[in-house]
């Protein structure tokens, strides 16, 4: 028998059904001409994942509607989606929405896709937990013990919270040191409760937001080793910039010309926005043309300073949470947490302050909003650690995900590029750094169905 007529055998494999697994899924099923198996291995709802997984309003995209399509072949379908008879479209497409629109939208980008493709998509409840390659053939185990073939797979694992580095976080209560990724339980903590959020970015705005819905009183203390906060979107605008000019320079010189660049925007009126929109489109060319040295630079000190303003939030949510920071409700602290204890009912935070000098507070609940997990060997991902510890893959550049050649495909341990694994997404940002937000993921989505189905040829 056909491995793939059999009850758990199928054509491809799609490992993570967050926005990137969901996209995978997606293109293949519209690819497909014949009628194949697909199984999509996710412990949670399709085209959720981390991001999108909220249901609370407060919490918005941090991209305009007309940046959020799915497919580089129509850049206005997210619009189309959630425009309805008579709204003013150019308006609409410089909304940001809430978050949960666009689980709505690839949700229902799949169902038809999956009405309308002879191929087959099978749902797996569960988390992939091991992969073997038997002559081609590769082998899964889910944590339920289910055991799956294929002849290809998708690795769209998606992101993994950070741990805190701090000691004694693990003997806290639960209760008293959720994570910003999980919304329900930062809205649980009481009104009245004196907070510390642990990180200063993206993930903590979604806290803040949460808490100031709830009509929070207590004190936000938000520590981080900069204390830089998100900066807003500014109203499109176009600067000139000579981006092969800027690839040919070092770090140093590098942001110095883009410091140059905004201020000469600025004199012409422009907004420093323009000048990161214009670099946009040339992320990874930037990250990979840095040698080794620069690259390592750079994420020791100018990551921070790029993720401001580049990862950027709607103006009306960096009004709100300026407005926390004026009123003096969330106090800023410039430092590193390194110790975290019960006091009574209270969680003691001890903190060495960029200044110099230790400082320690109490409060009620500490909420770890340290990000993302980049180094693949503390993802605490069993599938990932299987793969390395085989050999099918390694760590990618500076530890970061796993390493992959330009179409994607996972290098192993021999250096050589496997064909039947492909990776998307956070996985990638070793080696791409920009690889995480929808462009990205749409197009590497596409590469990567598209070659997988060729493979089955």
């Amino acid at each position: 028998m056909d491995d793939a007529a059999r009850p758990h055998g199928f054509d491809i494999a799609i490992i993570g059904g967050g926005a990137a697994g969901t996209m995978v899924a997606i293109h293949a099923l519209r690819s497909a001409t014949t009628p194949l198996r697909i199984a999509l291995v996710e412990p949670a709802t399709p085209g959720q994942g981390v991001a999108y997984a909220t249901t609370h309003s407060e919490h918005l995209l941090n991209v305009p509607v007309r940046g959020m399509s799915a497919f580089v072949d129509a850049p206005e379908d997210f619009l189309d989606f959630i425009a309805a008879d008579g709204d003013d479209r150019e308006a609409l497409g410089r909304m940001f929405v809430q978050r949960h629109r666009y689980a709505d939208y690839l949700q229902a980008r799949l169902e038809q896709a999956r009405a309308a493709s002879p191929a087959q998509l099978h749902p797996y409840l569960g988390r992939a937990v091991a992969l073997e390659d038997e002559d081609g053939t590769l082998h899964l185990t889910l944590d339920d013990g289910t055991r799956l073939s294929a002849r290809g797979v998708a690795l769209a694992v998606g992101n993994a919270p950070r741990k805190l580095p701090i000691q004694g976080a693990e003997n806290l209560p639960d209760a008293q040191r959720p994570s910003a990724w999980d919304f329900d339980a930062v809205k649980h903590l009481p009104a009245d409760a004196d907070v510390c959020i642990a990180g200063s970015g993206l993930s903590m705005v979604d806290a803040a937001l949460s808490l100031a819905a709830n009509g929070h009183r207590g004190r936000i203390h938000v520590l981080s080793r900069h204390a830089l906060l998100p900066l807003s979107h500014a109203p499109a605008a176009k600067a000139e910039l000579d981006v092969p000019a800027l690839l040919a320079l070092p770090l140093r010189r590098r942001m110095h010309a883009l410091r140059m660049a905004a201020r000469e925007a600025a004199a012409t009126g422009q907004p420093w926005q323009a000048v990161m929109d214009a670099l946009r489109p040339h992320g990874q060319a930037l990250w990979r043309s840095l040698s080794p040295a620069d690259q390592r630079r750079f994420l020791r000190h100018a990551v921070r300073y790029w993720d401001v303003h580049r990862h950027r939030i709607a103006p009306q949510v960096h009004v709100q949470l300026q407005a926390l920071v004026d009123s003096g409700q969330i106090r800023l602290h410039r430092g590193r947490l390194h110790e975290a204890e019960m006091v009574g009912a209270k969680v003691r935070m001890h903190a060495r302050m960029r200044d110099g000098r230790d400082d320690c507070f109490d409060v009620d609940a500490l909420i770890n909003a340290t990000g993302m997990e980049t180094r693949v060997q503390a993802m605490d991902n069993p599938l990932l650690s299987d793969l390395l510890d085989k050999g099918l893959a390694v760590a990618g550049a500076h530890g970061i995900g796993i390493r992959s050649d330009d179409e994607g495909r996972v290098v192993d341990a021999q250096g050589h590029p496997r064909p039947e694994l492909r990776v998307l997404g956070s996985l990638r940002i070793g080696d791409l750094w920009e690889s995480t937000a929808v462009p990205e993921l749409r197009g590497q989505a596409e590469t990567a169905a598209r070659a997988l189905l060729a493979a089955l040829l």
